[in-house]
């Protein structure tokens, strides 16, 4: 999994600073030493993208930032580089966060779900992440266990420390800022999964649909997954059908972006299926690329191109070699188009039926 781009479509970094790519401060003297001072710093992979940031922090100074801006930016920064830092060490493994209700006692069916759900997807080798807290956040890292889970906790005025399965441990991640915390969830996860909750639960999966919908992260698997009995996430699905839907503001391929489920069987298969074939994707300009486990034979890919027509902006979809600009996975078949890059809810259904392909 290393050089996971949650985003999918960065743009590549050239190999050569210019002072044209990384912005200006307005002083090509300045600018030159910037660059210059990123070069001679060890172990420095992307040294024009460090001299941008630098060059940022630059214009910040020069701006009408207050001492409270700096203040923000600047924790908020070393926030995203603390948390960078720990999950760098695991980035060869697929991680599924778990969200729910703080106040959700152990002896709760949604707890005893929860903690079934990431005791078993550790067998299939995905890692847990959750917020720390107690209640679903707490089952999740008891599932799991410290060794296999995260914790990312906000600190909060009332919230007294980390749930007991996590606390100590070095993959414990303290935040000040939500936006923070939320950008890691998405950042590090390759699948989601909402057990019933309030406010924070419904601003963690709303987050994730939007983004996704969107185009500003990549596709995964989002799971709003029930207790046995319980009807939580069917009756968000019908709010959403009845207020949203019906009144146009969302379509109905939206909702191929998510599964309400009260089996944890069917919580794992939905992950496990989505990641059966299909590996990632990113953008080199216009054009869509999908990483494949296998390719599709020319019959499959036939019919692929006639039902998903609707996805391409021009041209058809073809089986590739790596693109120039590609420099990550390029021992993987891949699937190319130009993508219209919208309705990314007929993007998961597109994954779905590559997903179903017998491959050449």
């Amino acid at each position: 999994m290393t050089d996971f781009d949650f985003t999918g479509n960065a743009p590549s970094i050239p190999l050569k600073n210019t002072p044209k790519y990384v912005g200006t401060t307005g002083n090509g003297q300045l600018d030159q030493t910037i660059l210059q001072l990123c070069e001679s710093i060890p172990s420095v992979d992307h040294e024009n993208a460090l001299a941008e940031m630098m060059i940022t922090a630059v214009k910040l100074a020069r701006g009408g930032a207050t001492p409270g801006d700096f203040k923000m930016l600047n924790r908020a920064l070393k926030e995203m580089r603390h948390a960078n830092e720990i999950f760098d060490m695991y980035n060869h493994r697929r991680k599924v966060a778990i969200f729910g209700s703080a106040r959700t006692p152990q002896d709760h069916p949604e707890y005893q779900t929860a903690k079934e759900f990431a005791r078993r997807m550790v067998e299939h080798g995905f890692m847990t992440i959750t917020g720390a807290g107690p209640g679903i956040m707490a089952a999740g890292n008891e599932g799991a266990g410290t060794d296999e889970s995260f914790g990312l906790n906000i600190t909060l005025p009332f919230e007294a420390s980390a749930n007991e399965f996590i606390l100590g441990d070095d993959k414990l991640i303290d935040f000040n800022y939500f936006f923070t915390r939320k950008l890691s969830f998405v950042k590090e996860a390759h699948a989601a999964v909402a057990c019933p909750g309030g406010v924070g639960t419904m601003d963690e999966i709303f987050e994730a649909i939007t983004l996704i919908q969107t185009g500003k992260a990549t596709i995964y698997p989002l799971v709003l997954l029930n207790a046995p009995g319980s009807t939580y996430w069917e009756k968000w699905e019908v709010f959403l059908k009845e207020s949203l839907l019906e009144n146009g503001y969302i379509s109905e391929t939206d909702f191929a972006l998510w599964k309400v489920t009260d089996s944890v069987e069917d919580a794992m298969e939905e992950i496990l299926t989505f990641y059966k074939n299909f590996h990632s994707y990113r953008y080199v300009g216009d054009t869509l690329i999908i990483r494949l486990q296998h390719a599709p034979h020319h019959d499959e890919l036939e019919q692929i191109n006639a039902e998903f027509s609707d996805l391409v902006k021009e041209g058809s979809m073809e089986v590739s070699e790596p693109l120039p600009g590609e420099r990550e996975y390029l021992n993987l078949p891949r699937v190319t188009f130009k993508h219209k890059r919208r309705d990314y809810g007929r993007l998961r259904m597109l994954i779905d039926a590559l997903n179903q392909v017998k491959g050449a």
